[in-house]
């Protein structure tokens, strides 16, 4: 069957002589407004039960979209599915509006009203859409450091909607931090980080709840820190808290997304072994032992390109994102190194170690040690 299109007008005319206008966009997109007399359902919805929404398949359908894409194709469907009388409106929804034809706005709350217009952009991809969206809003998120990998990382994932961000970090904001860690400014030097990221993000999304625990990591509280979380980012910029949030995340059971940076270059990977033992690597299974200190100094003893950390927190945000939303290839099993000065990226596996002494399968986990002295002071 060939499904006919019909101009606006047209369509028009038939509502009034009693054929049904369907509109198939999702409800964000109706929100802007959509046909007078028509019906909002979503095409998934209406195509997974069409019986449900039109009993009788010898009624006159009118099918209308954004474009006129999304209705021809919802037209296509009826057709298989038995329904004798189907139009779709060329032009769609924008030049029902363009000529100027009676639409109708529906009416939201005011927090609903706040969802579907701050996350409009979210809304229209098919892999993330209202039921994602939600989904990230219901998530808990913990972030160790406000600091140049926290600060990118945070920023961006408050603007798309975690509802619950934890942020551990014990400094304070420091004049030397604000040449790459753009949560904090000039006047609030002096406080602590968290309280400084906690006013940056509140101010871009007050949906996002930001819990400030002005707290050193370590072995005492880490579990409380871990608790109730669905995703644990790195933003640590020493040895020891790394290697204690690895082997906490593996124990319990948490995606840990990594990063570092010094100097030009940068990495980021995902240690997943917790939740995939013996298919995944942790951080251990690429360093089984911390370098020697002389060969890993720190941003403030090399010293670190300003915008390097936001390269890579960026990239720690996409992958909280991903595993969050359940979508897409996470950096699980593969370390992303980015060389700033030749602006290049260079991938590679990484293996589970079968004899890592943490996330060995049936390995029982070792406790937690001195990491300070693990680390070599």
């Amino acid at each position: 069957m060939v499904i006919p299109e019909i101009t606006p007008t047209q369509a028009l005319q038939r509502l009034r002589h009693g054929a049904v206008l369907i509109d198939v966009r999702e409800a964000h997109e109706r929100a802007g407004g959509q046909a007078e007399g028509s019906l909002g359902i979503a095409k998934g919805e209406l195509e997974a039960d069409p019986g449900l929404h039109v009993p009788e398949r010898a009624t006159e359908i009118l099918l209308i979209c954004q474009s006129g894409a999304r209705s021809m194709q919802a037209a296509t469907f009826l057709s298989q599915a038995g329904y004798l009388h189907l139009s779709s409106v060329a032009g769609g929804t924008t030049r029902w509006m363009a000529e100027g034809l009676p639409v109708v706005r529906p009416q939201l709350d005011v927090d609903e009203a706040d969802f579907m217009d701050r996350y409009s952009r979210h809304l229209r991809l098919q892999e993330v859409g209202v039921e994602g969206q939600r989904k990230l809003e219901a998530s808990r998120v913990l972030m160790i450091g406000a600091g140049g990998l926290g600060s990118p990382a945070a920023f961006y994932l408050a603007a798309a909607g975690i509802g619950h961000l934890r942020i551990a970090d014990d400094d304070v904001v420091d004049r030397s931090n604000l040449q790459r860690q753009i949560l904090h400014t000039e006047a609030r030097i002096g406080e602590a980080k968290v309280v400084s990221a906690q006013i940056a993000l509140s101010a871009l999304n007050p949906r996002t709840r930001i819990e400030a625990v002005a707290e050193r990591v370590v072995a005492g509280n880490i579990e409380r820190l871990l608790a109730d979380v669905d995703v644990v980012i790195d933003g640590a910029d020493n040895f020891p808290v790394r290697y204690l949030l690895n082997d906490a995340c593996v124990k319990l059971g948490k995606p840990l997304v990594y990063g570092a940076v010094q100097r030009f270059e940068g990495q980021v990977s995902v240690f997943d072994a917790g939740r995939h033992r013996g298919q995944a690597p942790c951080y251990r299974c690429l360093f089984p032992e911390p370098p020697a200190a002389e060969f890993a100094p720190n941003c403030a003893e090399a010293g670190v390109l300003g915008v390097l950390p936001g390269v890579i927190g960026l990239l720690q945000a996409n992958e909280a994102i991903k595993l969050l939303l359940g979508i897409g290839e996470p950096l699980s099993g593969r370390l992303l190194q980015f060389d700033a000065l030749a602006m290049r990226f260079r991938e590679m596996r990484l293996r589970p170690d079968p004899d890592c002494v943490v996330c060995a399968p049936g390995k029982p986990f070792p406790g937690y040690i001195d990491y300070q002295k693990f680390c070599g002071g």
